[in-house]
């Protein structure tokens, strides 16, 4: 469910900052009867309103994934025979033993059985793969069943009757769903500004201590000139000692709100949200803030490959003929005129796809890619008729469509089989020379040679074969006339992009449901493999399973490549990398994403993906390129940078209010910095100061850095050097302003002493600028 706003408001208040800051408006309370001025307990409310109220409005925009699933499915309908009536009703009604009717563009409710009728189910948002599968009526139902159908998956053509065996939470969807409830682990921003929070605490609550006893020691002490008598009355004077204790706790409460960074929080979100603008525009949405940093933290990151390494647009390469020879451009195939032709035929009339005013419009990535290849927008010139057709089927892995009119080879009629490649060679005896002779296929070598080169070369490969007889479901005898190669080729920019993280110290991995040889192919294209990486940097997902999380955990940082993969070996390798203490990151566009973007440290979902997979992910890359997540990365980074200054800014003014708070009581000067002047440098000069450094540009050099482990303090060596160089420096300026005469001459201290404390508070605060 769903925290509402007051609930998110509430937990604000755990933040370390906050909770210092309660406990000195709770003392401040109690000392108000001493006659101190109300404004201070005032003005340390709003501070803590403003800091929880910034950072729980920020956060209260971005829905949970969970909630986002119950409302697609809330409004979604569909029809039921019940009692031998039709019905209409939502899917949340759905019962198991309910009998649904699909038909094509409609979304199958839940998980059953087809048990009349034939679809095409786009399974995609489940398992990532682009294929349409058909679905046959049957009576069992297992997860091998060829009738099963899951609820997640779409229709795409055909319609037919299905039995309802799960439901909600019991089917595979709803379990994708509940394990997106589960809460990501805190960030390591979080991480690092709890420890610093928790030592600045600390630091505080010391200066407190010791701003107390010093003012103690110079009431009882000093002011009795160090004889022992008197200062023994002054302790046995009750009235005298309780007005001593309750004056040096006023003062150890200034210390402590002037210690601790108030602005901290608020000053986060103003940076982290003022980046979100800018991150836009280089097409990386930001769903929670905290993402942008944690992106910066990154160890490991595991990527998807289809439309985000690759640009998810299969393109024919090449064609060959029988004999393996390659033909790489339209016009040496076209020289091929037999061949071509049958591939032209093939492309138009044996395809569920069309061309249209808008380009090739319909049917599956692959025969999209065949259809633009062979015929882009220019339409046959003969006109043929379609006498039968057999679309692709997951159980022939071929279609087939039979046409009769102006035909190659002085045929009678034509039947045109296409699919895969090894299936089409199996069912041929003869093939077609170069000159459009047809032969007997004596030796095969030469065509699986051939083949085996395309593969590694990570080309999808499709095979056709032609027959003069009819069109058959169990085809035998058929003349085989080539392979047409794809590719799904690598973006631009990817290269680089994969280069940049490299040299960021990210581990890339890429997670894919190809076969090992394509996998490696592809992941040698885009920079993820390299001569030098060993055999154990590729691994298959049925070998995944068959390790133990141990000896996975050692086989992780080798790893560059995952082929076979399945949904549940993403969230699996998170946990894991999790566990290894790394900052993890994972992409993901599908439902079956949803668990491994939620449980990463950062979740990159794709703009082109499910709303699901987006409601899980902190960052949305709307462009879905592997070259924007370098982008988020190096933001990331800037942005830590960022707050790091502002932290070195803060903690200097901090310590230089403190150095003067304690050495204050010493030299006869109570508060030479008053709580509300302290909460206004922090809330105001210090957030406008955050703006600043939120403007800073992202450098590319910052990529050359190893990145931060997740436990590593906010506060470094250098960080820590500049603070007390610096902080001394202006604590050395601010004490000789209030000791010098000089001043209090040039600012009428004499006249009226608040001028001259009003000069230094002027003069703290360009010390700030300065």
């Amino acid at each position: 469910k769903r925290r509402g706003f007051w609930a998110q408001y509430l937990e604000s208040f755990s933040d370390p900052i906050i909770k210092v800051l309660l406990a000195a408006l709770a003392i401040n309370g109690v000392f108000m009867f001493r006659g101190q001025d109300w404004y201070e307990s005032v003005g340390i409310g709003l501070a803590v309103f403003l800091a929880t109220l910034v950072s729980t409005l920020s956060e209260y925009g971005s829905e949970s994934a969970f909630e986002k699933l119950q409302e697609e499915a809330s409004r979604i309908t569909c029809r039921v025979r019940r009692d031998n009536t039709l019905r209409e009703i939502a899917v949340e009604d759905l019962v198991v033993g309910d009998v649904v009717l699909l038909q094509s563009g409609e979304a199958v409710p839940a998980d059953g059985v087809l048990i009349e009728g034939e679809v095409k189910v786009d399974r995609s948002a489940l398992n990532g793969e682009s294929r349409e599968d058909s679905v046959m009526a049957g009576t069992e139902f297992s997860d091998n069943s060829p009738a099963l159908l899951l609820r997640g998956t779409a229709v795409c053509s055909g319609s037919g009757e299905m039995l309802v065996y799960r439901v909600g939470d019991d089917t595979v969807y709803g379990k994708l769903a509940v394990e997106v409830q589960e809460e990501t682990r805190e960030s390591p921003l979080r991480l690092r500004l709890q420890g610093l929070a928790g030592l600045l605490s600390k630091l505080g609550f010391m200066a407190a201590g010791l701003v107390a006893v010093a003012d103690l020691f110079q009431a009882f002490v000093i002011q009795n000139n160090y004889i022992g008598t008197a200062i023994a009355a002054s302790f046995a004077n009750p009235v005298e000692l309780f007005g001593n204790l309750i004056h040096a706790a006023t003062l150890a409460l200034t210390v402590v709100v002037v210690a601790v960074p108030e602005g901290l929080p608020m000053m986060i979100t103003v940076v982290l949200s003022s980046n979100m603008r800018r991150m836009l525009r280089d097409h990386v949405l930001v769903r929670k803030l905290v993402g942008i940093e944690t992106s910066g933290s990154l160890n490991i990151l595991f990527t998807d490959k289809t439309g985000t390494l690759t640009a998810g647009k299969p393109v024919v390469t090449l064609i060959t003929d029988a004999t393996g020879n390659t033909y790489h451009t339209k016009e040496t195939a076209s020289a091929l005129k037999t061949q071509y032709e049958l591939w032209r035929l093939s492309g138009y009339y044996n395809t569920e796809s069309a061309v249209s005013n808008d380009g090739v419009i319909g049917g599956n990535a692959t025969e999209r890619a065949l259809l633009a290849y062979v015929l882009g927008r220019n339409p046959l010139k003969t006109q043929h008729t379609v006498a039968n057709k057999l679309p692709f089927c997951s159980e022939r892995k071929w279609s087939g469509v039979e046409i009769h009119g102006e035909l190659p080879l002085s045929l009678r009629r034509l039947s045109l089989y296409k699919g895969a490649p090894e299936r089409i060679l199996a069912m041929c005896n003869r093939y077609l020379d170069t000159d459009g002779a047809i032969r007997e296929f004596t030796s095969r070598t030469a065509a699986q040679r051939c083949l085996h080169t395309l593969e590694d070369e990570a080309m999808r490969v499709l095979g056709m074969a032609i027959s003069e007889d009819g069109l058959s479901t169990a085809p035998q005898g058929l003349v085989f006339v080539g392979f047409a190669a794809l590719r799904d080729e690598v973006r631009p920019h990817v290269r680089k992009a994969v280069a940049q993280v490299k040299s960021a110290g990210i581990q890339t991995v890429m997670i894919t449901g190809d076969g090992v040889k394509t996998a490696t192919a592809i992941a040698k294209a885009a920079g993820l493999l390299m001569g030098t990486d060993s055999p154990a940097a590729v691994i298959t997902g049925k070998e995944m399973e068959s390790l133990s999380d141990d000896v996975l955990k050692k086989r992780i940082p080798a790893l560059r490549v995952v082929a076979r993969a399945l949904p549940s070996d993403k969230s699996r390798l998170v946990r894991l990398s999790q566990e290894l203490g790394f900052v993890t990151g994972m992409t993901g566009d599908g439902v079956n994403d949803a668990p491994a973007l939620k449980k990463a440290d950062v979740g990159f979902a794709m703009g082109s993906g499910t709303e699901v997979a987006k409601q899980a992910g902190d960052i949305v890359i709307l462009n879905d390129d592997f070259a924007s997540i370098a982008k988020a990365v190096l933001y990331g980074r800037t942005i830590f940078k960022s707050i790091r200054k502002f932290i070195v800014f803060q903690l200097t003014m901090n310590l230089c209010a403190v150095g003067v708070s304690v050495i204050g009581p010493l030299i006869g000067l109570e508060a030479p910095v008053t709580v509300m002047q302290m909460l206004w440098i922090n809330m105001i000069m210090d957030t406008l100061a955050g703006l600043a450094f939120a403007g800073e540009p992202p450098l590319d050099e910052y990529m050359d850095e190893p990145p931060k482990k997740r436990n590593e303090p906010i506060l470094n060596r250098y960080m820590l050097n500049q603070i007390l160089c610096t902080g001394g420096f202006t604590v050395a300026l601010c004490i000789a302003f209030l000791t010098l005469d000089f001043s209090k001459y040039i600012f009428r201290y004499n006249v009226k002493p608040i001028f001259w404390l009003t000069a230094f508070f002027a003069l703290f605060i360009f010390c700030g600028v300065f």
